[in-house]
């Protein structure tokens, strides 16, 4: 089975839980930006949650099937439509055969999250799929998804089998999983953050603007780093610094004072001050902004960051639990 690529989109990869173990060597994690949502959407096929899906973002995906076949859509919404008929996001949905599945601009969140049931059927790299498109490695041929290229699935598991027999004999489920408690698709958000590295060298002004004012994310954003335009921030003092590592969420002080929060595809290692770190829990949706979104930060203590993701952990747990309930597991 295959799915045939009529129009790639703006930008449209494969990702998956990304590329983990490789940094002390210069390769990059990569992965799903908004990896809860990746997660529930395999989870609604029967897939594994680490499994590989395509990451679509804001507009203009489109892609026709070759056989009936099982998929889950999750994330923002990109007024998706099957054969020009809106599709309902946050459960399982199966595509007839020649039908032609297109996603629209984004009228909330900025990427959705396409799931197959049995996966992508390509080459695993450094145990990941994920797409790492400055080396040309993972992925489909290393890079995105271009219009005529043709993905083939993987073959479907038990678990595929159930929930693809269960939606044929009863079609679309009246239920959805509710994303308000994962993500937030909303354009202004409080993105919250611990003290970073270099924190207690900026100067107390500083510190204040980063929790009282508004930032912009620009449109010169993307997979490796969202730029923001707001108050400039500034050190107590110039200091020397090494390079070192850094991780999603890291939020860096270039030469102009305007932060950068380095996302999925983001280096290695970084030489520039860190004020602060975006939250686990909070990342699926500071994914989902769109330029020109308004972000607010909030400081909180690293006790309460881990509280917050063992939270999420756990609602996902729970929303595992309830979808095998709902396809009778």
């Amino acid at each position: 089975m295959s799915v045939n690529v009529l129009n790639a989109g703006l930008l449209t990869t494969v990702q998956d839980i990304g590329r983990t173990g490789s940094q002390k060597f210069g390769v990059l994690v990569s992965g799903a930006m908004d990896s809860y949502s990746m997660r529930i959407a395999n989870l609604l096929v029967g897939n594994a949650e680490r499994e590989g899906v395509l990451e679509i973002t804001l507009f203009g995906t489109k892609l026709q099937f070759e056989e009936d076949t099982l998929i889950a859509i999750t994330g923002g919404d990109l007024q998706t439509t099957i054969d020009g008929i809106p599709v309902a996001n946050w459960r399982p949905v199966l595509v007839k055969k020649g039908a032609v599945l297109k996603f629209g601009f984004a009228i909330e969140g900025c990427r959705a999250y396409l799931a197959i049931a049995g996966g992508l059927d390509i080459p695993v790299v450094m145990d990941s799929k994920s797409t790492y498109m400055v080396a040309g490695i993972g992925g489909f041929k290393g890079r995105a998804l271009q219009q005529n290229d043709q993905l083939s699935f993987g073959k479907m598991t038990e678990s595929n089998e159930k929930v693809f027999k269960l939606i044929e004999r009863e079609g679309t489920p009246d239920w959805a999983v509710p994303h308000h408690p994962l993500i937030s698709l909303e354009s202004t958000q409080t993105v919250r953050i611990i003290e970073g590295t270099e924190y207690k060298h900026f100067d107390e002004a500083s510190k204040q603007l980063l929790v009282h004012e508004p930032y912009v994310v620009t449109p010169q954003s993307n997979r490796m780093g969202l730029r923001l335009e707001g108050q400039a921030l500034s050190l107590r003092e110039k200091i020397e610094m090494l390079s070192e590592g850094v991780t999603f969420g890291t939020i860096q002080l270039p030469p102009n004072g305007k932060p950068i929060i380095l996302m999925a595809d983001r280096q290695t290692a970084g030489g520039y001050p860190k004020i602060g770190q975006v939250i686990t829990a909070d990342l699926g949706s500071l994914s989902q902004v769109k330029p020109n979104a308004k972000l607010y930060f909030k400081l909180i203590t690293h006790a309460e960051a881990e509280c917050e993701l063992i939270a999420k952990e756990e609602l996902i747990n729970q929303i595992k639990i309830g979808i095998q309930h709902k396809l009778h597991y």
